[in-house]
């Protein structure tokens, strides 16, 4: 049976997962996640109790109970580099033995819903509504540093790379799809590709005091058709979100407050508003 490495699987003095310092009795099976840690209140505040209240460093967590159900909810930060320490931990509390560092026969499957912020990129799409990703888009190139069979959709992928011309010096483009499962459970939000960028200026097409690299990237994306599949938002975590979940055996799903319109430039007059009722529509669903 193999043993995993004290360098592989960095673990506390309480034997608690480095970065998240939890363990898996502190973490239910349905887990929010949200980026910023503020708006963990926003979510716990609806619970009945609070079980377990976890800090350090970006991440902080609570986990307690929601209309009967138990829930935890917990901030990432920003960025897939973070999503890849909150999939790897999350799986490693449930789906490894932390005390013998092997990995369990049994495997346990999480629910992880990503509550995020994003701005559109079709004009159809209105500022403060709700958007959920039925694919991740990612230009960050998380996946690719991972070994992977029938994950990515490379068909979509090429596709897309062929259409934006991609350039060769940046990662290749990846799709993933969400979890049947969660997509079922929440049908009935306005849906579509949610690209994932690995930051908020050039990388989103921004240009402050630097030109970013790809000229026309917004007209790339929001042209963009394969199968009935349309790119209908921007924002920096969902690709390795989807990627990691489905390589783990976990269902994973982001559904976003659309705070901006990046084609018709119009943005939120108040998002916290949006974000909160966001929260309370997703935990109806739970």
């Amino acid at each position: 049976m193999k043993v995993i490495k004290d360098t592989e699987l960095i673990l506390t003095a309480e034997r608690k997962v480095y970065h998240l310092n939890i363990a898996g009795n502190e973490i239910a099976d349905t887990i929010i996640i949200v980026g910023d840690r503020a708006r963990v209140k926003q979510v716990s505040k609806h619970f009945s109790r609070i079980d377990f209240e976890i800090e350090n460093r970006e991440f902080l967590t609570h986990t307690g109970e929601c209309d009967g159900k138990r829930i935890s909810v917990l901030s990432t930060g920003i960025g897939t580099d973070n999503i890849d320490i909150v999939l790897n931990e999350l799986d490693a509390v449930k789906n490894i033995d932390l005390e013998t560092r092997t990995i369990k026969e049994h495997k346990k499957s999480l629910n992880i819903i990503r509550l995020g912020t994003s701005g559109a990129l079709q004009k159809d799409i209105e500022v403060d509504s709700f958007l959920m990703a039925t694919h991740g888009l990612g230009f960050d190139g998380l996946a690719h540093f991972y070994k992977s069979e029938n994950i990515i959709d490379e068909k979509m992928s090429s596709v897309f790379s062929a259409h934006s011309n991609w350039p060769n010096n940046l990662a290749s483009p990846y799709i993933v799809k969400a979890s049947e499962k969660l997509l079922a459970k929440f049908a009935g939000f306005t849906s579509g590709i949610t690209a994932t960028a690995p930051g908020f200026y050039a990388p989103q097409g921004r240009e402050l005091r630097i030109r970013p690299a790809i000229d026309n990237l917004h007209e790339k994306m929001n042209t963009f058709g394969f199968e009935g599949n349309r790119i209908t938002n921007f924002e920096m975590e969902t690709s390795a979100l989807y990627f990691l979940g489905k390589a783990l055996g976990h269902n994973t799903l982001t559904i976003c407050a659309i705070i901006g319109n990046r084609i018709l430039k119009t943005q939120s007059k108040d998002y916290k508003k949006t974000v909160d009722r966001l929260i309370l529509s997703v935990l109806e669903k739970l």
